[in-house]
């Protein structure tokens, strides 16, 4: 068997330096404010009158839930099943209205293509009522 050959190492060079992407945007659309007035703007103009509601109880049900958290800070939680059940009960419609809008939503017609605005109504009552039940239990 013939022995290998000793290759050197390539001499070191100069590391190359890296150019910072250059962006076709203008630096005012850049701005953080300017997005975020863009985005309302479109979210004023082009989302349905129907989720726009269900977009104002989800906040309602957010600000319910940060008050029952502080409040069971602040106060104490003496009857602790209490605060549990009110804060389950929080959480829990805020994921059940979650996914009213997610269904009932007309750019989500592709995903859910056999339930209806009606349909998905339907469910959101019945595990609200199914929730809530569940919560006045737990409280005794």
């Amino acid at each position: 068997m013939p022995a290998k050959k000793a290759t050197a190492a390539p001499p070191p060079s100069e590391p190359a330096t890296v150019q910072a992407p250059t962006s076709s945007i203008p630096s005012s659309t850049a701005n953080p404010v300017t997005i975020a007035i863009r985005v309302w703007d479109n979210y004023v103009t082009s989302t349905p009158q129907r989720t726009k509601l269900i977009d104002v109880f989800m906040g309602f049900l957010v600000v319910t839930g940060v008050l029952q958290f502080v409040y069971c800070v602040v106060a104490g939680n003496y009857p602790f099943n209490a605060f549990l059940s009110g804060f389950a009960a929080t959480v829990g419609q805020f994921v059940l209205t979650a996914s009213l809008r997610i269904q009932s939503h007309a750019a989500n017609k592709s995903e859910f293509p056999e339930v209806s605005p009606e349909r998905a109504f339907a469910d959101f009552i019945f595990g609200s009522l199914v929730l809530h039940l569940f919560c006045t239990n737990f409280i005794n």
